[in-house]
């Protein structure tokens, strides 16, 4: 269940089969309410397909609960904006990332990660460490059997944003993005700061092509974020990516230029 943490997509799982137990529904008749047939309602009960949000949704419909399942799930783990990225991430066979101020969740590493997270200084360290629980267990996707091909662009700049006592994390961070770039399934390109004016420069984004040969695209805020699958919307982002791509360095030169950054410190 990689789109949601597993203890917390386990627990989920447990609520709905209790709930469906409770009111005696089997697993058709509840499967005829949430939109699922019964053998997917198995396969999920049982842990054999992955927990996604149109299950939940449909779960909560089928008990006519207003929303709760999905709800819990904003509480405890990923929000609900969110969720339909997630299951477009696991599904994904192509995925496209621009990032100018971050290296990309899915090639973080835990220190980095966890650094980032504690930006935010509301949270608990309980909440820092589920978040970040959270983050890893995304990274199953790069490295499944059938994981997608990702292709990430990283600004330079996130690579030597780091004063003396960072360096060690950041060190740490550049060795992980050049051993996954060695991954046939992955390619990370660094955009150069000589480009100094670029169409990036409005913010990060992602792109996922669905099985059905569909792309999707996901932008976050500070204030959360937005899933995009409006066909006009997805292509100005298809556009901004070929040209933020076209800016950014070979694969060869940008594995150079990130052992570069390592020894500009020394």
């Amino acid at each position: 269940m990689a789109d949601l943490p597993h203890p917390l997509a386990a627990f989920i799982v447990t609520e709905i089969r209790r709930a469906r137990g409770a009111s005696g529904m089997t697993q058709d008749a509840f499967g005829r309410g949430a939109g699922f047939s019964a053998s997917h309602v198995s396969a999920v009960e049982s842990e054999t397909r992955a927990l996604t949000l149109d299950f939940i949704k449909g779960a909560d419909r089928a008990f006519k609960n207003g929303g709760l399942f999905e709800r819990m799930v904003g509480k405890l783990g990923a929000p609900s904006w969110f969720l339909p990225w997630l299951d477009a991430e696991r599904t994904a066979t192509q995925l496209r990332c621009f990032q100018p101020s971050l290296v990309p969740g899915l090639l973080q590493t835990e220190s980095y990660g966890r650094a980032v997270i504690r930006c935010n200084d509301t949270l608990s360290d309980d909440e820092v460490e589920r978040r970040l629980a959270h983050r890893m267990d995304r990274q199953e996707t790069l490295t499944k059997a059938t994981a997608p091909h990702f292709v990430a662009v990283i600004a330079e700049a996130v690579l030597r944003r780091a004063r003396a006592d960072f360096r060690d994390i950041m060190a740490g961070q550049i060795k992980q993005l050049t051993t996954l770039a060695e991954r046939p399934n992955i390619n990370i390109h660094l955009l150069p700061d000589e480009v100094s004016m670029h169409v990036g420069l409005t913010g990060p984004f992602s792109l996922a092509r669905l099985p059905d040969h569909k792309w999707v695209a996901e932008m976050e805020n500070q204030l959360g974020g937005v899933v995009i699958d409006r066909d006009d919307d997805v292509d100005t982002l298809m556009s901004r990516w070929e040209m933020v791509r076209s800016e950014a360095l070979p694969r060869q030169q940008s594995l150079d230029l990130m052992k570069e950054v390592v020894t500009s410190w020394t």
